[in-house]
């Protein structure tokens, strides 16, 4: 049985195709159209994912999309009315958008895919639709190792539901609580992305960097967190909340907030593209994140009181906030956690697809170790001829007889304080690359942060830079001693790695902070001595770890940078030809696609 799972419309189009229960392909429409966050009907996903698994449209036997179109019709008419007259302009924008297509989704999924596949016979395809939150929920116990599990999903919004409490068994799953828009952590965290001049459903992970920047013994942070707790948010011991919509324009406007009443609350006005990032600016991100921190592990509490679960899964858009997950793995709350790594809502089309194979269908689940995720190397891979192509372009090129060769290679040029774009194998599916369309270098290097972020990336200066280590070698480095394949975990460096910082340190600026060099690692060590990890393992990567092996072996460090192969505004590279294109017009030194080593 093969089921194609769709997400679109919104943002972040997706597609997967479960063949027997296993996910055999997924991957985001951005990487094809090169358009970020790309919202569009996947039909280049759908084309690539057909052409890379050699099937036709005839050969799936049912097509599932992620959520419940009419219910959230519904959700967003009931809002219009409560909040009448105000957002009549949004109102007439949202019904163009949805009269235009999405009233008619059904319709327009099917024309969809009978331009792809004309010879197909589509209305024979079953067409079946996941509620946003289920497949959310699906999304990530389905593709976890545990035959029983807590599921906590907290996003955005829906159809109506914000954040759900739930319980996985076998092939079943128990929504237990909900709670409803307009209240909504999701929503709350994009609020202040908006604020502090950040692009909503897309840069809330800027805020979580910036966070880190805080001074959390300032009096203004206390400040700023009173002033949320009191006047933004109410949080109640059972896991629920509610927000204060008074200060939130979000249902009825095209913002978030109003700008006027947050900058007379927080005494600060919305930072506008133009403006520096000031302490304020930090301190503020510190304390929303601070809050947040709070209502989700009240969640946690609650969802482990109603479920008596050992295990949690997480998804949802605010699962991709790696600080609060380590501090949920810190809390000892649960025996073992797991995260889906492509928790926002390209993530939904994969769990709407497992949720119809074992909800809908009544399908067997075989749970599967470490998941079934395969690493969340789902996409597509290099042709042959697609880097025949590149080689006949660029002649300054080497070919390397063997992986031992090329990983032997390639760390002797990260070691020299090269920066690479390494391009292996099947893409990553999700907002992290993994070791496959990655960029690397030393994370030793004291200068390559501000080299990455200025040069490569042409991102803010701010932003940090997460570590690939091996497994094996992980409590060398940091307070940890599981694994984060996913790069989805926040932790702190060891405290003998750190250097001795000074008494005044919280009262340094942003440029002062980034620059101090704060281990031995400085490369990925953030301003709080925090790092966003990914363990490697050989079982699960065998290439990535043969290369940290091989940079070991010259350096003594089993740990390297490891950050996506794109620049600002980009989606990660997809093909050879997109690799090739971001290494010629960028600062990077080398590019490898597979055992083929391209120099400047």
């Amino acid at each position: 049985m093969r089921i194609l799972g769709i997400s679109a419309y919104y943002h972040d189009a997706a597609i997967c195709l479960v063949e027997n229960g296993i996910i055999v392909y997924a991957a985001q429409e951005e990487r094809f159209t090169r358009i970020k966050n790309d919202e569009q009907f996947p039909s280049c996903a759908i084309k690539n994912c057909l052409g890379f698994c050699k099937i036709s449209m005839d050969d799936i036997d049912a097509v599932v999309f992620y959520e419940k179109p009419f219910l959230k019709f519904e959700r967003i008419l009931e809002t219009y009315l409560q909040h009448a007259p105000r957002g009549l302009y949004s109102f007439i924008l949202a019904m163009n958008s949805w009269t235009g297509k999405k009233l008619f989704i059904k319709s327009e999924i099917r024309k969809a895919l009978k331009k792809i596949a004309p010879e197909a016979d589509i209305m024979k395809i079953p067409l079946l639709f996941s509620e946003h939150h289920l497949s959310h929920a699906a999304s990530a116990f389905f593709a976890s190792p545990f035959e029983q599990s807590a599921i906590l999903t907290i996003d955005g919004v829906g159809e109506f539901a914000t954040t759900s409490l739930a319980k996985g068994n076998k092939n079943d799953i128990q929504i237990l609580k909900e709670i409803h828009f307009p209240h909504s952590l999701g929503l709350l965290y994009s609020s202040i992305t908006y604020f502090l001049g950040f692009k909503v459903n897309s840069d809330e992970y800027k805020v979580m960097g910036l966070a880190a920047y805080g001074n959390p013994d300032s009096d203004e942070v206390r400040h700023f967190v009173d002033i949320i707790e009191n006047e933004l948010i109410t949080i109640q011991d059972d896991g629920s909340y509610q927000l204060n919509m008074d200060f939130f324009s979000y249902p009825y406007a095209l913002r978030m907030v109003d700008d006027k009443k947050w900058a007379k609350l927080f005494g600060i006005r919305k930072k506008q593209a133009e403006d520096a990032l000031t302490q304020s600016h930090c301190n503020l991100a510190f304390a929303f994140q601070k809050v947040t921190e709070k209502a989700v592990l009240a969640l946690c509490r609650e969802v482990k009181r109603v479920t008596q679960a050992e295990n949690l899964c997480l998804a949802g858009g605010v699962a991709l906030n790696g600080v609060i997950n380590g501090i949920i793995q810190r809390s000892n709350l649960f025996s073992q956690l797991f995260i889906q790594p492509a928790s926002g809502d390209a993530g939904g089309a994969l769990g709407a697809t497992l949720a119809a194979y074992h909800i809908h269908f009544k399908k067997d689940r075989y749970v599967v170790f470490p998941d079934a995720m395969h690493n969340s190397l789902l996409g597509n891979a290099a042709t042959p001829a697609e880097l025949e192509k590149v080689k006949r372009i660029h002649p300054n090129h080497f070919v390397c007889n063997d992986e031992d060769e090329l990983c032997r290679r390639t760390a002797a040029l990260v070691a020299e304080g090269k920066v690479i774009g390494w391009f292996q194998g099947r893409m990553e599916f999700g907002p992290r690359a993994l070791g496959n369309r990655s960029i690397i270098g030393d994370a030793r290097n004291t200068e390559m942060q501000k080299h990455l972020n200025l040069k490569i990336k042409n991102r803010e200066s701010f932003r940090p830079f997460a570590p690939a280590v091996l497994e094996e070698d992980i409590a060398q480095y940091f307070h940890f001693s599981g694994s984060s394949p996913y790069m989805l975990q926040v932790h702190a460096v060891k405290q003998e790695r750190r250097t001795t910082i000074p008494e005044d340190y919280n009262n340094y600026s942003l440029n002062e902070k980034l620059y101090f060099i704060k281990s031995d690692i400085p490369a990925v060590t953030h301003v709080d001595f925090s790092v966003r990890i990914q363990t490697v393992n050989k079982e699960q990567h065998a290439l990535f770890w043969k290369l940290i092996q091989a940079f070991k072996q010259q350096t003594g460090y089993g740990i390297l940078i490891n950050t996506s192969f794109n620049i600002k505004d980009e989606p990660i590279v997809c093909t050879p030809e997109d690799a090739y294109r971001c290494f010629v017009k960028t600062g990077m030194d080398v590019l490898i696609i597979e055992d083929v080593i391209f120099y400047k």
